[in-house]
């Protein structure tokens, strides 16, 4: 069984889906993250309700929204 930091150390410089509350999704790199499970994305796309709203050259997720993660 892994940990979840490792998953996501696994995950570094590779495509995730982040989906936070509010129907709200991001997809892009994975740049980097901290314990508390905040996220670094590059070359994201900002979604709400399955449709492209914005695309941001870096963005910073807060990991108290975040649902899920997928890799």
């Amino acid at each position: 069984m892994q940990k979840p930091l490792n998953v996501l150390n696994q995950a570094i410089n590779n495509q995730v889906i982040v989906t936070l509350k509010g129907n709200r999704e991001y997809r892009g790199v994975l740049d980097g993250y901290d314990p508390h499970m905040n996220l670094v994305l590059k070359n994201a796309e900002e979604l709400i309700n399955s449709e492209v709203v914005r695309k941001l050259t870096v963005t910073i997720v807060r990991g108290d929204n975040v649902i899920y993660i997928s890799p």
